[in-house]
């Protein structure tokens, strides 16, 4: 059975990949963030076999040490790593005029520029074993420069466009390795990364995961070549 982690699973894109995922057969490790939040264990009872939930801040080395070696207790192996956890602030509408708010810029970087290295770096003896070496990034169109119109924005822009240059990095090294990236813009999704459900986006989570899953799946015809790619297969300008 092919295994998976996916991160930021409690609601959202990532509750929708993972119930995607589960549908198709994968045995799914699912990222907790929050243990106030049960949509995860609906989830669990329709699943009992093939979804076990882990907790995990991927804002901290030590919680998402502790991640992988409970996932490690249970699996010697995982095929692909999808990491999705991401946030947003309220604050990001200040321009340069309107005081930008630099700790929740921070704050930002940390878990959507960071988490998914931390995370690679933690999970990479697990993935070594896997066949697929399968690495999978949520990322967005905010962090394309060569398309950015905003002006302001800085904490979300800024953390995806650093996200962007560490797949790169990692691509370089890792790809010689065998491993295969998917870099992803999931459109306008209503999730809760504001704080709460956004209503006015064009997609529910569990239509994009219907987009996203085939994406990060499948193979490419050329796995050499690192993009960033969105939900209607269009490529984005890095």
């Amino acid at each position: 059975m092919k295994t998976v982690f996916v991160t930021g699973a409690d609601r959202g894109l990532g509750h929708g990949l993972t119930g995607n995922l589960l549908e198709n057969g994968w045995r799914v490790f699912a990222g907790r963030y929050m243990s106030e939040w049960h949509e995860l264990d609906e989830l669990a009872e329709r699943f009992p076999d093939t979804l076990t939930i882990v907790p995990v801040d991927v804002a901290s080395a030590e919680s998402v040490a502790s991640a992988r070696d409970a996932i490690a207790a249970a699996t010697p192996r995982l095929e692909m790593l999808i990491n999705n956890a991401g946030v947003s602030t309220w604050t990001n509408s200040r321009t340069i005029r309107e005081n930008p708010d630099y700790d929740e810029m921070h704050r930002l970087y940390d878990v959507n520029a960071l988490g998914p290295v931390r995370t690679v770096e933690a999970f990479l003896p697990l993935l070594d074993r896997g066949s697929m070496k399968r690495l999978c990034f949520v990322s967005s169109e905010a962090g394309s420069i060569g398309a950015s119109q905003r002006n302001a924005w800085f904490a979300y822009c800024m953390s995806k466009a650093a996200l962007n240059m560490g797949i790169k990095n990692l691509f370089n090294d890792l790809r010689p390795q065998g491993y295969t990236f998917r870099v992803y813009h999931p459109g306008w999704v209503r999730s809760y990364m504001g704080g709460k459900k956004n209503d006015t986006a064009d997609l529910e989570p569990k239509d994009a995961a219907a987009y996203a899953i085939p994406f990060f799946t499948a193979p490419r015809d050329d796995e050499d070549k690192l993009a960033l790619i969105d939900y209607l297969g269009r490529e984005w300008p890095w």
